[in-house]
């Protein structure tokens, strides 16, 4: 008799324990609403998981990151629709789109002989951020040493793109040099340069990267979120 009470009450404990352990559905919450119908949907537990970017009204719904996206901790403003630029908690890339979220890309900061950041790194740490915007296509993330990156305008120097003619220049050493086509780097969108570093790079040398802004553009009567938010608590409850 006792071993059979005993044997009650373990599978009472197995029941229990099973009952507890149930996995749940994985949890889905919105973290951030560009206006009134776009949104970003991140699917994880603790705020880590696969994000989505979607726009009814356009029928879109589209994977950008499959796994361990972490939400943008700063300021973020983004009115821009067709350009789409998502940080994330460590932002040493960007997921880029040029149409309007159906399909993404990496973009990333642009290396080159000089760096303006305190530690001496080719881009930005996560604590020096201040605000990423996005607007008007472009993108501008500034720092809280008052550094200024963004991308290029929202179209390619014709000159570089295959069948054109290049962009010839002279080098420092006098030489004589010339941008072919296909060599001039990422295509607009999809390189952060810092605006103190434009001057000593061929990128300024290209029409998408002249006369460009010398601050983060105002933006004006922005409906949406101005920070992502996410819940760590969501679905343990």
């Amino acid at each position: 008799m006792k071993i059979k009470g005993l044997s009650l009450v373990m599978m009472s404990s197995l029941l229990v324990l099973s009952g507890c352990s149930r996995p749940h559905e994985t949890p889905t919450q919105v973290i951030y609403l560009f206006d009134d119908h776009r949104y970003l949907e991140l699917k994880g537990w603790y705020c880590q998981g696969a994000l989505y970017y979607v726009d009814p009204v356009r029928g879109i719904r589209s994977e950008v990151a499959s796994q361990f996206y972490r939400a943008f901790a700063d300021k973020y403003v983004h009115p821009s629709e067709r350009y789409i630029a998502i940080p994330s908690w460590d932002t040493d890339a960007f997921a880029v789109s040029k149409d309007y979220g159906r399909t993404w890309r990496s973009g990333q900061f642009a290396t080159n002989m000089h760096t303006f950041e305190p530690n001496r790194t080719w881009s930005p740490l996560r604590e020096n951020m201040l605000s990423f915007t996005v607007v008007n296509d472009q993108g501008f993330l500034l720092t809280r040493q008052g550094n200024l990156y963004m991308s290029s305008k929202p179209f390619d120097d014709p000159r570089v793109m295959p069948g054109g003619p290049g962009v010839d220049y002279v080098d420092m050493d006098g030489e004589k040099q010339n941008i072919a086509p296909g060599s001039a780097g990422p295509g607009w969108g999809l390189e952060y340069i810092a605006t103190k570093a434009i001057g000593g790079l061929t990128a300024e040398l290209l029409t998408n990267w002249q006369d460009m802004p010398t601050s983060v553009p105002e933006v004006k009567n922005y409906k949406g979120w101005s920070r992502m938010q996410c819940d760590p608590s969501k679905g343990l409850r």
